[in-house]
C-alpha cells in the first residue's frame, strides 16, 4: 500500500507557480494585474532589467528587440522627464517636440541600464523562458551584461530551491544514518529505519500530489514544498524511530529481540500516538491561512505524520524488526 501510494509522487508539479496563484482567496492585486493585462503588455510595471557596459549597449539592444517575448525596450536617461527613453532599431527616440535631440543614456561606472517590457505577465512561464533566452543570447553578444528584475529573481529563486532540495535531502539522510548507527550500535537497523522513513515520506508526497491535482485543483507547487515536507516528516519520523528503537534495544537486552519489540512497542505506543495526533493537528491548523505554500505544507505534514504514526511506526517497523529477529542488530550480537 505504501509503495503504491508513493508512485503518486511522479504527479507532483513542484516547478513553481505564478505569484498571482499564491493567494487562494480574492485578491485586488491579482484583479488589478488582470485588468492591466487587458490594455497593456502583461509585463508592464515589472520589466526585465539589463545592466550592460556602454560599449556593448547596441549589441544588447539588438538582442532585446529581436526577442519575441519583449514588447519594447528603454534605457535609463537623466535627460528624459520620465527617467528613461524608448530605444528602437534606429536608436534612442527623442522625448520632446520635433527637433529635440535624443536623450543620452545615463552611465554609471561605465554601465547603462536597459529595460525590456515583457509581453506576458512577469510571473508567467512565458516570461521565465524569455529571461532564460535573453541570458543565453546576451552571454554571447554582450558577455558583461547582467539580467535582473522580478522575473529573473523568481526563476533564480526557483533554480536555487531545486538545487538545494537535491543537495540537502541526501546529506540529511546520510547524517541521520550515521547518528542512528552510533545510537543503536548497529548497521542493519538504521538502514531499515531510513528506508521506512523515506517510504513514508514518498507515500505522503504521492498521496498529496494526487489530492492537489484531483481534489483541490491547485495550479502546482513551489520547489521548496517537497524540501520543507521532507525536513519536517523525516525529522519527526526519525524522532519516533529513536524513541521506539532505543526502548526496543533496552528491552531486547533483558528479554530477547522479539519479546523486546513487543514490550518496547507497548510501552512507547501511547506516547508516540499522542504526539502524532498533536503534531498533525498543529500543522493542519496552517491550512486556515489562504496561502498556497502553507496549505500544501499543512496537508503534507499532517497526513504524513498520521501515516507515520499509525502505519509505519505502529505496524511496518515493528513487524519488519520482529520478522528479522536478532539479526536486526547486525553486526552487534545481542
Amino acid at each position: 500500500m505504501l509503495v503504491a501510494g508513493s508512485f503518486g509522487i511522479t504527479q507532483l508539479n513542484a516547478s513553481g507557480v505564478p505569484q498571482s496563484d499564491l493567494i487562494l482567496v480574492a485578491s485586488e492585486a491579482r484583479d488589478g494585474q488582470v485588468a492591466l493585462g487587458k490594455h497593456f503588455p502583461g509585463g508592464s510595471g515589472s520589466p526585465v532589467d539589463v545592466v550592460v557596459g556602454q560599449s556593448q549597449m547596441d549589441a544588447a539592444v539588438d538582442v532585446l528587440l529581436a526577442e519575441k517575448g519583449i514588447d519594447s525596450v528603454s534605457v535609463a536617461s537623466a535627460d528624459s522627464p520620465s527617467g528613461s527613453a524608448t530605444v528602437t532599431k534606429d536608436g534612442i527616440s527623442a522625448t520632446g517636440p520635433p527637433g529635440t535631440p535624443a536623450p543620452t543614456p545615463k552611465v554609471v561606472n561605465g554601465q547603462v541600464l536597459l529595460q525590456g517590457t515583457l509581453n506576458g505577465a512577469a510571473d508567467s512561464d512565458a516570461a521565465g523562458e524569455t529571461v532564460r533566452a535573453l541570458r543565453s543570447e546576451l552571454a554571447a553578444a554582450a558577455p558583461s551584461s547582467l539580467v535582473g528584475g522580478v522575473t529573473a529573481t523568481a526563476i533564480d529563486t526557483r533554480d536555487a530551491a531545486i538545487h538545494d532540495r537535491n543537495l540537502i535531502i541526501p546529506i540529511v539522510l546520510v547524517v541521520i544514518a550515521v547518528i542512528l548507527m552510533l545510537l543503536l550500535r548497529s548497521i542493519l537497523a538504521p538502514i531499515l529505519l531510513i528506508i521506512t522513513t523515506v517510504l513514508s515520506f514518498c507515500t505522503a508526497m504521492g498521496v498529496s500530489a494526487l489530492m492537489f491535482n484531483g481534489v483541490f485543483d491547485f495550479p502546482g507547487a513551489d520547489p521548496a514544498v517537497p524540501l520543507y515536507g521532507f525536513v519536517f516528516l523525516v525529522a519527526l519520523g526519525i524522532d519516533y524511530n529513536i524513541f521506539l528503537m532505543t526502548r526496543v534495544r533496552e528491552e531486547s537486552l533483558k528479554h530477547g529481540t522479539r519479546q523486546g519489540i513487543l514490550r518496547g512497542l507497548a510501552i512507547t505506543g501511547g506516547v508516540i500516538t499522542s504526539a502524532g495526533l498533536v503534531l498533525a493537528a498543529t500543522f493542519a491548523a496552517l491550512s486556515v491561512i489562504p496561502i498556497l505554500f502553507l496549505v500544501q505544507l499543512a496537508f503534507i505534514v499532517a497526513f504524513g505524520v498520521l501515516l507515520d504514526t499509525f502505519v509505519v511506526r505502529t505496524l511496518l517497523v515493528p513487524a519488519l524488526t520482529f520478522d528479522i529477529g536478532r539479526t536486526i542488530w547486525w553486526p552487534w550480537k545481542i
